[in-house]
């Protein structure tokens, strides 16, 4: 293992823990309970076969000759996340964590979800092991991902509207840690990287898996190891799950693709990698958008899984050590690959995932074609064909 925290949770000058007292006890609980299960054979065991026989894994590592084709350039490889049970990467680390609450005796899940996708992950483990779960969801996000909602709603899950705030992502985490402080017995399975220690390095523990299958796959294909692995960040889950195993293969290009929104120029972006400022967040430090006063600025993306003020503790200090490249696409760069994909593969990817695509051609045709460029295609677009269509694609 490598590249982890200090004994504080902190990645260099990034993480940590910043919780009411109330808390405290519960992380210290949790922290105990996941380095025990990582340390367990019996648990690797176990998670190895849910990933298998309920998830799905491994994911396939597709060669999009179409794509490929239509750069010119670099051979294009699509990490199929969007694969997996549920549709989505999400999977992954619902199941670990599901493990861990089950060795702790709980009986309920609470979750906060953007795009939904985390939240269908959580409602389906708790449907499987049996528990009650809170999934706390933004009433602007429940409106754009209305067929996630009725996803959750039909596997048992409990979703309540946030309607403070800007009624997304941010404002969900918010209503989800509260609930957690006054349900301390509850598991809150949280879904990114991001958060209090350990939730950065055990979220990003449960999805390595995908980097790791990228690693034998394109080697077993191409013989050889990627120039550029390109990932959508928002908390940071699918890019750290790409990103951890090339960390220090140092040829291997990690590039973080973040939602530029209305443009890099407006106050309609998420850039918190690119823009942000080192604040607090959510009960640990790293890079937030913020005012000229300090306090957090409002973030945006049509993305409502990127549509975040912060990112996750590990990705913005391997982007402060220049480990992690830089990239952003706009609405409509996103939309655009959105439907170039769609077009000319059959696949329709999440909103998320278009953002990735969207630079990974942009990459690929800088690139000779020899070079090989791999792009995690993290959820499927089901959830967001109504809204990508209406809002964008039916004026064009």
């Amino acid at each position: 293992m490598y590249n982890q925290p200090d004994k504080n949770g902190f990645f260099g000058p990034f993480g940590g823990t910043f919780v009411p007292p109330q808390l405290e006890k519960s992380l210290h609980k949790l922290t105990e309970a996941y380095r025990e299960a990582m340390n367990d054979e019996s648990f690797q065991i176990q998670l190895n076969k849910f990933y298998r026989d309920y998830a799905g894994r491994p994911s396939r590592l597709y060669f999009a000759e179409n794509l490929t084709r239509y750069t010119q350039g670099a051979k294009i490889f699509l990490k199929r996340e969007d694969l997996n049970h549920t549709g989505a990467h999400k999977i992954n680390n619902a199941v670990g964590q599901a493990l861990i609450a089950k060795r702790m005796g709980k009986k309920k899940l609470i979750a906060e979800t953007g795009a939904g996708q985390h939240g269908v992950a959580t409602a389906t483990v708790a449907a499987y092991f049996g528990m009650n779960c809170d999934i706390y969801m933004g009433e602007r996000d429940m409106k754009h991902e209305k067929p996630n909602v009725f996803r959750m709603k039909i596997l048992g899950a409990r979703v309540i509207p946030v309607t403070s705030g800007q009624k997304t992502l941010k404002d969900a985490v918010d209503m989800a840690l509260n609930a957690y402080v006054n349900e301390p017995e509850s598991f809150y399975l949280l879904g990114s990287t991001v958060g209090p220690h350990p939730y950065p390095t055990m979220v990003r523990d449960f999805q390595k898996i995908i980097g790791e299958e990228i690693k034998s796959q394109i080697v077993s294909i191409e013989d050889k190891l990627p120039h550029s692995i390109v990932a959508c960040v928002g908390g940071g889950s699918n890019a750290l799950g790409a990103f951890y195993a090339f960390i220090e293969d140092l040829k291997v290009n990690l590039v973080a693709v973040e939602p530029a929104g209305k443009g890099i120029d407006t106050d309609m972006h998420g850039l918190a990698l690119g823009k942000g400022k080192p604040l607090t967040i959510h009960g640990f430090k790293t890079r937030v958008l913020a005012h000229p006063d300090g306090t957090i600025a409002n973030s945006y993306s049509a993305a409502s899984g990127l549509d975040y003020p912060g990112v996750g503790p590990e990705i913005a200090n391997l982007a402060e050590v220049g480990r992690v490249t830089l990239a952003t696409a706009t609405d409509d760069e996103a939309v655009d690959a959105f439907s170039l994909l769609s077009r000319l593969e059959g696949i329709i990817p999440a909103l998320e995932s278009a953002h990735a695509v969207s630079y990974g051609i942009k990459r690929a045709k800088q690139l000779h074609k020899n070079e090989v460029v791999v792009v995690n295609l993290s959820g499927r677009g089901d959830k967001d064909v109504e809204y990508a269509y209406k809002t964008f694609l039916e004026k064009k």
